[in-house]
């Protein structure tokens, strides 16, 4: 406003045609929270510990607990409104979508974190949302013989989220995210999800598909035994 002192008709006219001086923040489908929250610090000068305390009070989940998406948040906001507002619109993202998608079945975060985890490791591993089906049902087709899902993505947690996935890293890492070691999924996920994601997550691909190999075109190539799959190493290794 021009003036610090005016009358009550001219506060109320400056008041309407006034404009809240916004940021833009975007959390990218597959950033992990620790990426996330220290980003956002940095640009909206804010206290990063602050930022995670606030967040670990208050979100659903251990990960995954903002929606993937942009936000417009008005400048100036502290760490406790933003990450209640960030926290509170994904809530109602997520029980909207889980309501749709499990057929108006009561919201179950239990089953829901168990949900975010899966689509979290399609999110980390498909290179489109093509894919994610097809990835979702490899997941499935190998939890139910029992296999380890071995997944290179499960390991991109945290602060490893842009960390490439080693021998070394597998052969040393000793947490629940390294489904080459320990059988099943995570105890919560890897990364934040979209909504192509959990769509894949609750409805599969049918196929018998128990592997999966990047190829030259950035896509991967599926198969149904592990003989198939060794083709499809070796010509990944002659490109």
């Amino acid at each position: 406003m021009k003036s610090t002192k005016m009358n009550r008709i001219d506060f109320l006219i400056n008041l309407t045609k006034s404009k809240f001086s916004i940021s833009k923040i975007t959390l990218i489908p597959g950033e992990t929270t620790y990426i996330f929250l220290n980003e956002i610090a940095l640009q909206l000068k804010l206290d990063s510990d602050k930022l995670f305390d606030e967040y670990n009070k208050t979100a659903l989940f251990k990960e995954a607990g903002i929606f993937a998406d942009t936000y417009h948040i008005p400048k100036g906001i502290k760490e406790k409104n933003l990450i209640e507002f960030l926290t509170r619109e994904s809530n109602k993202r997520y029980k909207k979508l889980y309501k749709k998608l499990a057929k108006d079945k009561k919201f179950d975060q239990k089953e829901f974190n168990k949900v975010l985890t899966i689509a979290s490791i399609i999110q980390k591993e498909a290179a489109n949302n093509k894919e994610m089906p097809i990835i979702a049902s490899v997941i499935y087709n190998r939890i139910a013989k029992n296999m380890r899902l071995q997944m290179d993505g499960s390991l991109n947690y945290g602060k490893y989220s842009h960390i490439k996935i080693t021998p070394k890293r597998i052969k040393t890492d000793m947490t629940k995210f390294n489904t080459y070691k320990f059988k099943g999924l995570p105890d919560y996920p890897v990364c934040n999800v979209s909504t192509a994601s959990i769509k894949a997550t609750f409805n599969p691909a049918s196929t018998n598909y128990l592997y999966f190999m990047k190829n030259s075109t950035n896509t991967h190539d599926f198969s149904k035994t592990y003989k198939e799959h060794r083709k499809y190493i070796q010509k990944a290794k002659a490109n």
